[in-house]
Parts: structure tokens; sequence; C-alpha cells
């Protein structure tokens, strides 16, 4: 039986396809097409020769990109994008000259969170992610990791697994879901008491449902240590479930290190990661995510993409998208890459795609290549530099999920 073709996007202005052979820079066509067949892409290149192995009139969609520009669907790597509650008033006190500790202190920050999400029915929680995904679709991103982690106990932690499925059976955008019980420390709890139920009680049961893909930790002062750590990803591994580490976030603790000692598939945040952390990642081949909201919400120093980039390690960057950190937009994630971390935005819209696709071990995606899923952003600018560029306004014309015409 012949394959279905399902769209063919054409008459493009430039067809972004990812990383050209070398990885040193993007592969663009002009006046480019993509045919998808099946859900995968079967051709991209100049629209004459794509159109006439592939007629658009063929197509279940023809998607006219006249003057536009045609992009990977972003691929978000780091998230925490399932919770309940409102968070809004820390912001405010932040303004006021509050810092993260002292927010902490009042009762607020993650266990504020916590509370909120042991509170709610799975229904709402299922409806306020379910919300958000359309949010993240209507700007560009098809692939969303959603981390647990506002739980921290057993009974929560696999509700929210629970509701990242539902909502991934039932939402085009693929949620990739990460168990992290290692977020925090329950107030009521001492840290080595919880690292061993995350260890013993929480990790079976996680494995026995058989949700998660990634196992993640909060790597940092105050709340794991290198070698709690240590135990919970490796008890992780034990189960089934990929290394993340988040590393270096607010002090360097060791967690790139970590990340690369146990080949973890990603080290995440990395804003005080030293150049040899950006050694020993690009030597075990673990991805770097840069979190560049993370720091604009914080109003803290930004990650240094050249020291990463300098020794050859993989980039990718992500939104945070979190209650302190709400930013589910990518291509505002992409703006800040290049305004407040210096990269160039073929380096930026590389990082989010592609990068982001190495960061979740995904290489179906992230690229336009014959083969790859076909997940595409269609844009009503003339280049991939109106993503950063058009910060306030992307302009998003289409997105395509596997051929499918999802956002129109």
């Amino acid at each position: 039986m012949s394959p279905t073709l399902d769209a063919v996007v054409h008459d493009a202005a430039e067809v972004f396809v990812g990383p050209n052979d070398d990885g040193t820079g993007p592969e663009t066509v002009e006046d480019g097409a993509v045919a998808i067949a099946d859900g995968r892409v079967v051709a991209v290149g100049p629209t004459d020769a794509v159109t006439r192995e592939h007629p658009p009139e063929n197509a279940v969609a023809a998607v006219d990109a006249s003057g536009g520009t045609v992009l990977p669907g972003f691929v978000d790597s780091h998230t925490h994008a399932l919770f309940a509650g409102d968070r809004s008033d820390e912001f405010a006190a932040k303004l006021r000259g509050a810092t993260y500790a002292d927010i902490l202190a009042e009762g607020g920050g993650i266990l504020r969170t916590v509370r909120a999400v042991r509170e709610a029915s799975d229904e709402a929680l299922l409806r306020g992610l379910l919300d958000r995904l359309d949010t993240v679709l209507a700007t560009g991103t098809t692939t969303l990791e959603v981390k647990s982690g506002y739980g921290l106990d057993t009974e929560t932690e696999l509700r929210m697994l629970a509701v990242l499925a539902a909502a991934d059976a039932r939402h085009p955008v693929d949620v990739v879901p990460t168990f992290m019980g290692a977020h925090a420390v329950p107030e009521s709890d001492e840290t080595d008491a919880y690292v061993e139920a995350v260890v013993t009680e929480q990790l079976p049961a996680v494995a026995e449902q058989g949700v998660a893909e990634f196992c993640d930790v909060f790597c940092e002062e105050g709340v794991f240590s290198v070698a709690q750590s240590r135990r919970i990803l490796e008890a992780g591994v034990e189960h089934g479930l990929v290394p993340k580490v988040h590393a270096e976030e607010l002090t360097h603790q060791g967690g790139a290190a970590l990340a690369a000692e146990l080949g973890a598939v990603s080290a995440d945040h990395l804003l005080h990661a030293t150049r040899e952390d950006a050694r020993v990642l690009a030597e075990t081949d673990v991805t770097a995510v840069l979190l560049p909201g993370t720091a604009f919400s914080l109003g803290a120093e930004y990650a240094d993409p050249a020291r990463f980039r300098e020794a050859g390690a993989t980039v990718a960057v992500a939104s945070d998208f979190n209650p302190n950190c709400y930013a589910p937009s990518m291509p505002f994630a992409v703006t800040l890459a290049c305004v407040g971390m210096g990269m160039a935005p073929d380096e930026a819209v590389l990082a989010a795609t592609n990068g982001g696709a190495s960061a979740l071990d995904r290489a179906d995606r992230g690229t336009l290549r014959e083969g790859a899923l076909g997940d595409c952003v269609v844009l009503a600018a003339p280049s991939h530099v109106h993503v950063p560029y058009r910060f306030g306004d992307t302009p998003v014309a289409a997105v395509l999920k596997e051929g499918v015409v999802v956002r129109d």
C-alpha cells in the first residue's frame, strides 16, 4: 500500500532544515518545501523539485508558506508545566526585594506548589496541563518534557505521572514524562530519610507504573548533595530510568561532573558551570541544557553557551516553564538565548530544536531531514531570525504534528 501523503508545505522563503552534515551550522533552503507522508518527512528541498515528486494537490493538507519560514517543531526539553496554584504574589515580592530564601521562609516556593498539587484533583491537574499544552503549541512547541516533583510523596508523584500520560494521549503535543521526586525535601522530613523514601518507596512504584522515562534530581546546596543525588540516580538506572541532573544552578556543587559520571542524557541550568564541566559533558556526550528564562526570572547571571560550544558539547535551550518562571514560549527562550547569552539566532534555533531533541534522546525530531517526524512550524516571516527578533509577537501561521495541521 502506498504511503499517505499527509502534507506538502511549499514556497517557503526559507526552510530551516536543521544541523548541516558537519555540525557547524544550520542547513537552509531558499524557496523550499517539505513533503510529509505517513507522519514522516519524505522530501525537503527546492519547491520545484519537491512538488514535482509530491504534488500538493495530492496531499491531505497543502500549506502555502509563501514568503514564510518553515522550522522543525520546537523541542522543549526542561519544564515543570504540571502544577496547581498561583505564585504571582511571589513575583511581586521579588520585585520588592525579597530573595528566594525569604520566600521559602514564608512558606512559598516549591513547597507551596506541592501543597496546591496535593490538594488538587486529577481532573483539575489534567485540565490545567491541557490548557498549557494549548499555549505552548500556539508558539510552535511540538514536544514537551514535563517533570513530576510537586508531589514529594509516592501517591502524588504517581498521580502526576498518570496525568502526564493522560495529557499525552489527548493532546497533539508529545509529552515526555520525567520522575523528579527529588525536587525538594518535604517540610516534615530530614533529607537522608527522604532520600531513602525516594529510593526504596517512590522509585519502585514509579517503575511499576511504567510512565516515566527519565529520573531527575535537584543537586544543589541545601537540597540534595552530590552523594545523595548519585544514590537516587543510580537507583533510577536500576529501575530503567535514564538520568538527568539539575546542575550548577544556584551554586557550583559538582552536579555536572555527576551527570558525566553517570552518563546522563543531560545536565540542566549550568549557570555556575566551569570550563572543566563543559569539557567532561562534551567527552561523555551529555547535552548541556541552558535555561535563560530562569536567569531572567531570578535576575541572575546567564549561563555561558560559548563555554560549552568551545568544548564541543551539544547545547539545548529550553523554557523551564514552571510557577516561578512562567515562560511557556520557546521563541521567547530563543530571544533570551540571543540577547541574554549572546547566541546567534541560528545557534539558538538549533539549540531549541535539534539540541532539545538530543536532551530527550529523540533523534527522530528537531530536524526536517528525510525520515524525521513531520513536526514543523510555519512562520509568517521570511527567516528564522524572526524567531528571536519578534519576541513579543511570534508570527506562527501553522503548526504540523506528524504531518497533521494541528494549529492554523
